[in-house]
This record gives C-alpha cells, structure tokens and sequence, in this order.
C-alpha cells in the first residue's frame, strides 16, 4: 500500500470531497496546527465533549453503554480530569475512497503532555465525522483546545479495491453524524454522497 502526498489529498479533497471541510494550507499561529501536511491531514476537534466520570459507579460494558458514564460539555476549552478520557469529534467529515485505508495518529504537542488520541482505521468507503477518544495519561488535569489540530491522518492506497468494503457490510457506524458512543449493532444509515469507487491513481512520468 502507498503512503498518499499533499497532492493527491488535495486532489481528491477538492475533486471527490473526500474531506469537507478542507484546509489546503497549515494552519499554525498560536494554535495547535491543522490542515494540509506533507504525507497527510490533521484534523481539528470539535468543541462538544462527553467526559468520563464514575459519579454513578457504572460498569464500563461495550456491549450495554450507559451513557451515564459521561458529562456533556461544551465550549473552546475542556479539561480533561487525571487519569481519565473524553470522547470528542472531527469537525471535518470524511468520505473514504473503496481502495483506501486511513490511520490515524496523535499530534506530537499533545502526546509530549501525555494526551493520547486514540480512532481506529477510516475502512474502505466509510463516511461521517470521526469519534475521538482523548486520553489523559498523567496525575493532572490536562486542557484540549477547541477548533485546533488534535490528530493526523495518513492515506493509504492499495493496489486494488477490496472486495467488501464498509458500506457493503452495512457498517453500524457509517454515516455517523456526531459524537457517536458505541453500539453493538444498528442500522446503516442512508448516504448522502457516495464516496468515488476508487480513487484515481498517478501515472507514472515517461523519461524522455
């Protein structure tokens, strides 16, 4: 699978809207950085949070989430307490093409504070807006900043598409709109948009 360029991310952002909203540029001054890098794309996070907190002693059971193991919170700044986490989102939606795999990873600035981000793999022809987990790792509270760079995605490509992708499994988190909690099952969702089949591939340059 192929690492994809700033160029091909551009492209397929702007052509197939593979990410909406887009930022073609870096974003820096004063803020934690977002948009268009070298070999991939940092996404900013939203400025709704869920917060853990045990103030009701609830088991943490994947398959029967109580939503009241969180606090919803709102606004340009959320402290996460220690030893604790929030779920939170991308303000951008993705639209991932049949033949591509996306890997998320945290920013630098943040895991350099023991903040660690944690989303599993963009599958093959998933779209929504990604849920972020946001993991406070140290003994103090720790601040996330609103609108600001959280995470950064990298674009694989394959050498063909898959046989089954997301949408063809019927996936139960396609087309999420929000801050999704988890869910063992559910129905799909109709798509807005479907994503491009395949993604356009770069011609090899002939030597002249």
């Amino acid at each position: 699978m192929a690492l994809k360029s700033d160029r091909w991310i551009r492209r397929m952002a702007l052509q197939h809207g593979m990410i909406e909203p887009f930022c073609e540029g870096q974003v820096r001054a004063g803020r934690i950085s977002y948009g268009l890098s070298s070999y991939g794309y940092d996404v900013r996070i939203a400025d709704e949070f869920k917060i853990f907190t045990n103030v009701h002693s609830a088991v943490v059971d994947p398959k029967r989430f109580d939503p009241r193991s969180f606090v919803d919170f709102q606004g340009p700044e959320c402290v996460i307490p220690p030893n604790s986490f929030a779920l939170a989102r991308s303000v951008e939606r993705f639209r991932i093409p049949r033949d591509v795999l996306v890997v998320c990873l945290g920013k630098s600035t943040y895991a350099r504070c023991g903040i660690i981000v944690n989303v599993t793999p963009l599958e093959p022809e998933w779209e929504g807006i990604v849920t972020l987990e946001v993991s406070n790792t140290t003994p103090l509270p720790a601040r996330i900043y609103a609108n600001e760079g959280i995470a950064q995605m990298l674009f694989f490509q394959s050498d063909e598409p898959c046989a089954v992708s997301y949408a063809d499994k019927r996936g139960k988190y396609q087309a999420q709109e929000g801050l999704t909690l988890p869910r063992l099952s559910g129905p799909s969702p109709a798509r807005s948009r479907r994503a491009p089949a395949a993604a356009p591939r770069s011609r090899p340059r002939t030597r002249r």
